[in-house]
């Protein structure tokens, strides 16, 4: 007999600001491109900061400093926890394309790391980036408060 056994991984996740940008990790998979924050799973005798730090030296190519914590957020089917840092960079940091060590070289799914405004993020990318505390900046909630005495007036 098979069951559906479900596999629990926390993941943690780094959001770095600059102005009104956002630091996103493009991917290609599944047929899809798509904007995430840098982040991925907490590796067995890691904290979530220790790994929302690796994940973006690993996937942005820069190296920061947790600022506080955002959000937790859980996953569908109890399949874990999402962490969400926001993670000060140096000023004159550089991010780059990094890779998933986790994936051989012919399936990285890594296209580019770029800054984006929130004018330059799809719908579906923008409530994903929301949910992990995006309100939580000031820059930002102050634009939704914008957004919500224009949509009330």
């Amino acid at each position: 007999m098979r069951t559906n056994r479900i596999i629990r991984r926390d993941r943690s996740q780094a959001m770095v600001i600059r102005g009104n940008k956002i630091l996103l990790v493009k991917h290609q998979m599944c047929g899809r491109e798509f904007f995430c924050l840098p982040g991925g799973g907490i590796e067995e005798g890691e904290t979530p900061e220790e790994a929302a730090l690796r994940e973006l030296k690993e996937e942005g190519g820069v190296e920061g400093q947790i600022v506080r914590k955002l959000s937790v957020q859980f996953k569908p089917d109890n399949r874990g926890e999402v962490h969400t840092f926001l993670i000060r960079i140096s000023e004159d940091a550089v991010p780059s394309k990094g890779a998933d060590p986790e994936l051989p070289q012919e399936e990285q799914t890594i296209i580019s790391v770029e800054w984006l405004s929130l004018e330059e993020i799809g719908a579906v990318d923008q409530a994903y980036l929301w949910a992990a505390g995006l309100n939580r900046i000031d820059y930002f909630h102050k634009y939704l408060l914008n957004m919500e005495n224009k949509l009330y007036k």
